[in-house]
């Protein structure tokens, strides 16, 4: 397979990283994060119907009496709903349901749960998914650097803190509601991103090996083109199952898919203009690669 140039072009890949990570900070800045239940608190009602659900008309009933911030989704079949409220008020559902009953008119609801969650159990969850993402990112730096070599592990830290921004951006641009759901695809596309970048990774350091007198720039782009076929068929599989579960899997799952459909795709970018440039712009060279020589003990016998 003929080699392709990847780093012939680094500097506008560059450039295009620093546009996306600038617009999605900025998003961040002006928009923030459409936090979802989970994490500001309020008030969740299941609900079924004896027939399928219109839910525009519930959402209008909803408005007619009074609950102009529910959010109305489907929830499995199509007489399954589910309702979603904001407030601190714990009688909040019941006021939801017995409104929503009263409106049912020839197609009657039944309340199926309602569950409350308080502002200061919100604030705690919000609290442990970053804590939970930094740590994720403060292992992953320490296995890659143990693993691999300390440039390597600055490489994949930074390609992952772009898929991260880069797809919070974009949620915080549409407003999409940021829930549990969502924070673990934030999660699982650092697993995935990492996978990625430790595959090309591990070419680079095989290729040192083999292509003692090529410079960096040829080696990664040995190794990103040998790993080229292994990277599209991984990412085109990926993106087929998460198109299926973003057209296909409602509402309840929407958020969560495309999470992860921009995070695979800014990590299957990220693995080839980010963490190798980085590797670029540390130098790394074949002697970083070599183990330290241990020490020999001193031989003091006479």
């Amino acid at each position: 397979m003929k080699t392709i140039n990847f780093m012939g072009v680094r500097n506008v890949a560059f450039a295009i990283t620093v546009l996306l990570t600038v617009l999605a900070l900025f998003s961040w800045w002006q928009k923030g994060l459409n936090f979802g239940l989970d994490f500001t608190g309020g008030t969740l009602i299941e609900l079924t119907y004896e027939r399928p659900a219109d839910l525009k008309a519930v959402r209008a009933e909803l408005v007619d009496s009074g609950f102009h911030e529910a959010v109305v989704q489907s929830f499995g079949a199509t007489t399954d709903l589910l309702v979603r409220m904001p407030g601190d008020d714990p009688q909040l559902g019941n006021k939801v349901a017995a409104a929503l009953q009263k409106a049912g008119g020839d197609n009657p609801a039944t309340i199926k749960r309602v569950e409350f969650v308080g502002p200061q159990v919100g604030e705690e969850l919000r609290d442990q998914g970053g804590l939970g993402m930094l740590l994720a990112l403060g292992g992953i730096l320490i296995y890659l650097a143990f693993r691999f070599q300390w440039k390597f592990a600055v490489g994949a830290i930074v390609s992952l803190i772009h898929d991260v921004v880069v797809t919070l951006g974009i949620l915080s641009f549409f407003q999409i509601t940021f829930d549990l759901t969502v924070l673990a695809a934030v999660l699982a596309i650092i697993g995935y991103s990492l996978n990625d970048t430790i595959v090309v990774f591990d070419r680079v350091r095989e290729n040192f090996r083999v292509m003692r007198k090529a410079s960096l720039i040829e080696n990664i782009n040995v190794s990103t083109t040998q790993t080229l076929l292994r990277t599209i068929a991984t990412s085109v599989s990926t993106l087929l199952a998460i198109a299926a579960l973003l057209f296909f899997g409602g509402d309840n799952l929407f958020g969560f898919s495309l999470a992860l459909f921009i995070g695979v795709m800014a990590g299957t970018y990220s693995s080839i203009y980010i963490a190798n440039v980085v590797l670029i712009w540390l130098n790394l060279n074949s002697e970083d690669l070599i183990p330290p020589a241990k020490a020999e003990g001193v031989d003091d016998r006479p």
